[in-house]
C-alpha cells in the first residue's frame, strides 16, 4: 500500500497506525528470511511509537503513522548503525540522523535498518559483512546496490517507503532493478548531518517509494536547510507534490543521440522508443542531443569517490569506533584492525584512492578527474539552459544473477555508467519502472534535471509512470 493510500485510510478513520505497523512487522516476519533486506528490525520500539500515534491526531504530521525503513548508514540514536561491515558492529550513535529527526516528527515510525553494500561501496548488496539480500522478484538474482535491502523491502511490500543514499546511483540502480521509485535530490538539497560518509561530495540520502507521488511526498520532508551541514542549499523547501500531475504538454525533453547503438538491453530501447512516440503524442518537445561522455563520467566517479572514500575511511581505526583486533602493539592494532574489519571491496577502494591521491600521480589522476568534473558539470549548464529533462536508462538491463559479477568489478562498475553523471554534477534524478524483461525481471528509466528542478523532474516522472502503469507493488 502506498503512502498516499495509507494516508486516505487514516483521514477516514478505517485503520489505525498500531494495526498498520503491525501488518508491516508481520510482512518481514514472513519474507525476510527469503529476501534477507533488514540488518535490525525493532519490533517493540516500532509498535510503542505507533500505540503512541494512535492516541494522536495526524493534524499537522504528512508521515502520520506512515512505516520507514531506514539504510544502515543513516545514524539511528540508540540502534545499531553499521554499514553493514564489522568494522561497526555494535556501533550505537547517541544522536539521529537529520532526516531521521524529521521522518520522526513528520510522524513515521521506524521499523529497522536495511542491508546494502559495506560503506555504500558496491552495486548488488553482496558486499555486506551481514548478509546476501535478494531481488524480491528471483531470488537467484541480486536487489542492485548499494541501496539493495532498501529496494527490496519496498518491492517485497514488507514497507511502503525507505531510505537509501546514492553516491554513484546506488538508489536509483537498485530502484531500477527491483521495480520501484528511487530518487535523488540535487546535492545539499537533503541534509547529510548522520549519513556515514562515503564520498562526502557525491553522497545524498533519498527516498524509495513504490509511487512518484510518494518520492514527493517524502521529499518534502527530509530536505532543507540545516545548520549543522554546511552544503545544504537554502530555499529547498516548498510542497514537491504539487503540480505533478500536469502532464507532458509543452515540455522540452532531450535523449542521448544513437541510442539505438547503445550496449543495453534490447527491451529498454523498445521502451525508450515507445516513451518518445507517446511524449510526442502529448505534445512534449522531444530532441536527440550529445550528452556529457559516459564513459568518462564513470572514470572521473571511481577516481573521485574512492580518493574521498580513501579520506573518510580512514577515521575507523579501531581507538574511536567498535571493532578492534587483538594486538601486542598500537601500529599491530591499526593493522590488523583495519585489516580484519574492512573487506574486499572496501579495500580495493581505499587502495585506489590512496593510490589516485599519492604524491607521484596526483596531477594525472585527481586532478585531471576534478577537471573532467568541470567540463561535465559545464555541459549539463549548458543542456539544462535549454531542456527541462534528459531520458535515459538507469542501468544497462535488468539485474544479473547473485555472484555472477562479484569477481568482474569492472564489469559490476559499469552497472553505474547512466547514473554517476548526477552525481558528479550534482543535479536530481530519478528512476521510474518501466517494465519486465523477457525474463520477468524489472526494468527503469531514468530522467535528470537541472540544479533544483526536482518540480519539473517529478512532474516528468508522473508522465512516465502513468504511461508505464507500473505502481512497483509486488510481490509474493
Amino acid at each position: 500500500m502506498s503512502i498516499s493510500e495509507l494516508r486516505k485510510l487514516y483521514s477516514e478513520n478505517k485503520v489505525k497506525p498500531s494495526e498498520v505497523v503491525r501488518s508491516c512487522l508481520d510482512s518481514i516476519s514472513s519474507n525476510d528470511s527469503r529476501i534477507e533486506a533488514f540488518i535490525n528490525v525493532i519490533p517493540e520500539d516500532a509498535m510503542k511509537r505507533a500505540r503512541h500515534l494512535d492516541l494522536e491526531s495526524s493534524g499537522g504530521m504528512p508521515l502520520y503513522g506512515i512505516p520507514i525503513a531506514v539504510k544502515d548508514n543513516i545514524c539511528t540514536k540508540g540502534y545499531e548503525t553499521t554499514c553493514a561491515s564489522k568494522i561497526l558492529e555494535g556501533y550505537r550513535p547517541p544522536y539521529n540522523a537529520t532526516v531521521v529527526d524529521r521522518l520522526l516528527e513528520a510522524g513515521a515510525v521506524i521499523l529497522g535498518k536495511t542491508n546494502m553494500d559495506e560503506f555504500a561501496m558496491g552495486s548488488s548488496t553482496e558486499n555486506s559483512a551481514y548478509k546476501i539480500t535478494k531481488n524480491p522478484y528471483n531470488t537467484e538474482y541480486a536487489p542492485g546496490g548499494s541501496s539493495g535491502g532498501s529496494a527490496a523491502a519496498v518491492a517485497a511490500s514488507m514497507v511502503p517507503v525507505s531510505l537509501g543514499s546514492d553516491t554513484g546511483g546506488s538508489i536509483r540502480q537498485p530502484a531500477s532493478l527491483c521495480g520501484v521509485v528511487g530518487l535523488k535530490g540535487t546535492y545539499g538539497r537533503v541534509s547529510r548531518y548522520g549519513l556515514i560518509a562515503f564520498a562526502s561530495s557525491l553522497d545524498q540520502i533519498g527516498p524509495i517509494t513504490r509511487t512518484v507521488e510518494d518520492s514527493a511526498a517524502v521529499m518534502n520532508v527530509i530536505s532543507g536547510w540545516d545548520s549543522r551541514d554546511a552544503t545544504t542549499i537554502p530555499d529547498s523547501t516548498g510542497d514537491l507534490t504539487r503540480g505533478i500531475e500536469k502532464g507532458a504538454e509543452g515540455m522540452k525533453i532531450a535523449v542521448p543521440r544513437g541510442y539505438e547503438e547503445m550496449d543495453v538491453a534490447g527491451e529498454i530501447k523498445e521502451i525508450l522508443k515507445g516513451t518518445i512516440e507517446k511524449l510526442e503524442a502529448e505534445n512534449a518537445n522531444v530532441e536527440f542531443v550529445e550528452l556529457p561522455d559516459m564513459d568518462a563520467s564513470i572514470a572521473c566517479y571511481y577516481i573521485l569517490a574512492n580518493a574521498e572514500a580513501s579520506s573518510n575511511l580512514a577515521r575507523y581505526d579501531g581507538v574511536k569506533y567498535a571493532f578492534r583486533a587483538e594486538s601486542e602493539s598500537l601500529e599491530e592494532m591499526y593493522e590488523r584492525t583495519r585489516g580484519e574489519g574492512f573487506g574486499d571491496e572496501v579495500k580495493r577502494r581505499v587502495l585506489l584512492g590512496t593510490y589516485v591521491l599519492s604524491a607521484g600521480y596526483y596531477d594525472a589522476y585527481y586532478k585531471k578527474a576534478q577537471q573532467v568534473r568541470a567540463m561535465i558539470c559545464s555541459k549539463f549548464e549548458s543542456l539544462f539552459s535549454r531542456y527541462d529533462l534528459v531520458m535515459l536508462p538507469t542501468v544497462p538491463g535488468p539485474s544479473f544473477r547473485i555472484g555472477e559479477r562479484i569477481d568482474n568489478p569492472i564489469e559490476m562498475y559499469l552497472s553505474d555508467i547512466f547514473t554517476t553523471p548526477a552525481n558528479i554534477a550534482g543535479l536530481p534524478a530519478i528512476s521510474v519502472p518501466a517494465g519486465f524483461a523477457e525474463n520477468g525481471l524489472p526494468l527503469g528509466i531514468q530522467l535528470l534535471a537541472g540544479y533544483a528542478g526536482e518540480a519539473k523532474l517529478l512532474r516528468g516522472a508522473a508522465v512516465l509512470e502513468r504511461m508505464y502503469g507500473f505502481n512497483g507493488n509486488k510481490t509474493e
